[in-house]
């Protein structure tokens, strides 16, 4: 039950909501309790024989209306009186009657309203509720460092962020209100049935382990498999979204079969799971019903005797009205039971949804940041380490000592997984180094605003990303208050406005998933425009030019010098042929830079970057 409190986190800032449920359910309780105990009345006016009792009622004297027992004897007696003092008793009987009964009806009534106010006020909890985790979700895989993201899988985060939201309002939320509800209904159908009959309510109650006992084993081992089959759920969304994106290739190596047993075999595993899991939640139910329904023999058994032979300890009236209250128990109790399945099978998803929500932000703001709101000098990388893995020996990038002085365009050359990349990472705070430090005129970017620190760089990555919106967006995007004719100046530059106006909504048509609709090429020209209409300061280009033609490379290898003149940039290139303009060229070797300087003078010294250019020049 600690591990459910604590999921009560989520309600923070439904409470007001919430307290309206309870109370609600507090009164629908009264008013059923009211429309049950009618019976008893009911009992003895109907079946007291002959008006003997009635008059022996009358004369004990009008009863004090202090405790539950004398407001039920009060009724009984003004209900006994009427039938006495009337000349027709049968009339009179029918009066009582229908006055029972529309007292019955006005009960039931307003427990079926205060019923509909309370699951009223529970729809904006529950919902509302599921609104905040997926938003929270967003907003946190948003703002964790990309190093977390390596290590999950993307169909994980996306179950976590549906599946498992949705089962917490289905299995923590729906059940929230019977956590409250059905207790308190136990509780005060106990006080009752205590009230009427300590003695059989005391042997009710010793049965109580028995039956709990039971159900505890049912519901053991329910949260792990519950746990186990959202794991397994993940999975079969991350093989989708590989098969999704990787159609090309599972076609073009003929993978199909391969491909599918996977996903199957995996599926088959989750079917299993699944069905394990359903037959526990459905065995508690029945089970429960059973237990309940054994107990009520017993009661059933054991009142009849304190009425045969208890010497009037229990009236048969009363008797009558404890088993009809007794058996309003068997519903709550289940539904108790039910609920606890439930939320069971809820905290397994509340648990994987905190492991985002509580996973450390590595990456983020100091306390008190210094303000970088221009660059004006240089970018400097002093004594820069970085291992992608804490504890790992495989240094991606080793004692690197780099100035960029304003202005100047530095290109970062070397073969595959010699840190070029991971280089130009540390830059934006993709990554943090691990070890040395990185300033920008000065101050450290450890300590200087994100949001400051990007705004002062334009990325182009070697792989375009794109998203499922208008051209017009994906150029203007992340830049506010831009007009229309500056996104187009930015695609005339990049030289994306030919092709953007013969498409059949222009600037508004829609490019498909991560621009699905376009040609490579045109792909990387969006995303150079991009970077153009931001119109940064500092440039990263990674492979900018990858993708294009050698048409289009010129041209946009054109726009880029443009772009690029006044100011700094950053190059990540294979082909040297582009980066021969470089201020300085930075050869790079297994995390260290093992040469430096200009095309000619590097051409000169013939080491590292002359043999690259003649393998390339050779080709």
């Amino acid at each position: 039950m600690k591990n459910f409190f604590g999921a009560l986190k989520y309600v923070q800032g439904y409470w007001s909501k919430a307290w309206l449920n309870i109370v609600f359910n507090i009164l629908a309780f009264v008013f059923n309790l009211f429309s049950l105990l009618t019976v008893i009345p009911l009992l003895k006016l109907l079946f007291s024989g002959e008006n003997k009792s009635l008059q022996e009622l009358v004369a004990a004297g009008q009863p004090l209306m202090n405790s539950p027992k004398g407001m039920l004897n009060r009724v009984n007696y003004e209900l006994a009186e009427m039938v006495v003092h009337s000349p027709d008793p049968n009339a009179a009987r029918m009066r009582a009657l229908v006055m029972i009964c529309v007292a019955a009806v006005v009960f039931i009534f307003f427990k079926s309203l205060f019923r509909y106010l309370a699951m009223h006020a529970l729809a904006a909890i529950r919902n509302g509720v599921v609104r905040d985790i997926r938003n929270k979700l967003f907003r946190k895989s948003l703002d964790l460092p990309l190093s977390f993201h390596s290590n999950e899988r993307k169909g994980d985060i996306m179950s976590r962020m549906t599946a498992d939201a949705q089962e917490v309002e289905w299995s923590i939320m729906s059940s929230l209100e019977m956590i409250f509800r059905e207790p308190l209904t136990i509780v005060g159908f106990l006080a009752y049935l205590i009230w009427t009959s300590p003695e059989l309510t005391l042997f009710v109650l010793a049965t109580t382990p028995v039956v709990g006992g039971a159900l505890a084993l049912v519901s053991k081992s329910l949260r792990r498999t519950s746990h186990k089959a959202k794991d397994k759920l993940g999975l079969l969304l991350s093989l989708m979204d590989e098969m999704l994106g990787g159609l090309r290739i599972i076609r073009g190596f003929n993978a199909e079969k391969k491909v599918y047993g996977r996903f199957a075999a995996e599926n088959d595993e989750y079917t299993r799971i699944m069905i394990k899991n359903y037959r526990r939640v459905d065995l508690a139910s029945p089970l429960s019903e059973f237990l309940i329904v054994c107990v009520m023999t017993f009661v059933m058994y054991y009142g009849g005797r304190l009425v045969l032979y208890g010497n009037g300890q229990l009236e048969p009236e009363q008797f009558f009205g404890y088993v009809v209250i007794f058996s309003q128990l068997i519903t709550p109790v289940r539904q108790l039971t039910q609920a606890y399945n439930n939320v069971q099978k809820g905290l397994a998803s509340a648990d994987r949804i905190n492991a985002i929500l509580d996973a450390e932000e590595t990456i983020t703001n100091a306390k008190n940041t210094e303000p970088l709101n221009s660059f004006s000098k240089s970018i400097e990388y002093k004594n820069v380490s970085f291992a992608y893995l804490r504890g790992d020996q495989g240094w991606a990038l080793r004692k690197v000592n780099l100035e960029i002085q304003k202005g100047k365009t530095i290109a970062l050359v070397g073969q595959s997984g010699s840190g070029k990349t991971t280089l130009a990472d540390l830059l934006p705070r993709f990554y943090d180094a691990t070890e040395g430090e990185i300033l920008i005129d000065g101050v450290n970017i450890r300590n200087a605003n994100m949001h400051e620190l990007r705004s002062l760089m334009g990325l182009v990555s070697q792989e375009s990303i794109l998203f499922n919106d208008t051209v017009y967006n994906n150029i203007a995007f992340g830049v506010e208050n831009t007009t229309e004719a500056q996104v187009i100046e930015a695609a005339k530059i990049a030289h994306a406005h030919e092709f953007i106006s013969e498409m059949p909504d222009g600037y508004q048509t829609n490019i498909g998933d991560r621009g699905g609709k376009m040609s490579g090429g045109q792909r990387q020209r969006i995303a150079i425009a991009r970077a153009i209409l931001k119109n940064p300061p500092i440039l990263i280009l990674d492979e900018a030019t990858s993708a294009l033609d050698t048409n289009s490379e010129r041209l946009v290898q054109d726009a880029l010098n443009n772009l690029m003149r006044n100011r700094t940039s950053i190059i990540i290139a294979h082909r040297l042929s582009t980066i021969q303009h470089a201020d300085e060229i930075i050869v790079m070797q297994r995390g260290e830079i093992i040469e430096r300087g200009t095309h000619t003078d590097l051409i000169q010294q013939g080491g590292a970057y002359k043999k690259l250019y003649d393998m390339q020049a050779f080709a």
